[in-house]
C-alpha cells in the first residue's frame, strides 16, 4: 500500500519539472535579445529571480513530500536542487545586476559578459532538467 505522501511527491516532482522545462524554453529566445540595454538586462534578471523563487519552493514541496514518503535518496536530491538554486539566485542574478548597470557605459564587453551570464543560468538549467527526467526514470524503475 503506497503512502498519502507519494500523490504530494509527484505533484511537486511534476511542478518542478514543469518550472525546470518552462523557463528554460522561455530562457532561450531571451538570448536574442541584443542586451544593449539596461532594460534587457532587467527583464532577463527579472524573468531568472522568478525561476529561482518557483524552482526553490517546488524542490523544497518535493523534499518534504519525499522525506514524508520515506524515498530519502530523492529527498536528498530536490535538497540539493533547492541549494544550488538558492546558490544561483544570489550569485547569478547579482552579477547580472551588476553588468546590467555597466552595459551602457562599458558597452560591448558588459554585453558580452552578460550573455555568458545568460547562458550559464541556461546551462544549468538544462543539467537539473536532465536531473530531475533521470531521477523520474530512476523512480519509476524502482516502483515496478
Amino acid at each position: 500500500m503506497l503512502s498519502s505522501a507519494i500523490y504530494a511527491s509527484f505533484f511537486f516532482t511534476v511542478a518542478l519539472l514543469v518550472t525546470t522545462a518552462y523557463f528554460l524554453m522561455g530562457g532561450l529566445p531571451l538570448l536574442t535579445l541584443k542586451h544593449d540595454t539596461p532594460l534587457d538586462a532587467r527583464f532577463v534578471r527579472g524573468f531568472f529571480n522568478v525561476y529561482y523563487r518557483a524552482a526553490f519552493w517546488t524542490s523544497l514541496g518535493a523534499f518534504v513530500s519525499y522525506m514524508l514518503w520515506g524515498r530519502y535518496p530523492f529527498a536528498i536530491g530536490v535538497a540539493v536542487n533547492a541549494c544550488v538554486v538558492a546558490l544561483l539566485r544570489k550569485h547569478l542574478l547579482q552579477a547580472m545586476q551588476q553588468l546590467g548597470a555597466q552595459i551602457e557605459a562599458s558597452g560591448s564587453s558588459a554585453i558580452r559578459h552578460f550573455r555568458r551570464v545568460h547562458s550559464a543560468a541556461l546551462s544549468v538549467n538544462l543539467v537539473q532538467l536532465v536531473a530531475i527526467v533521470w531521477g523520474l526514470l530512476w523512480l519509476s524503475q524502482q516502483l515496478r
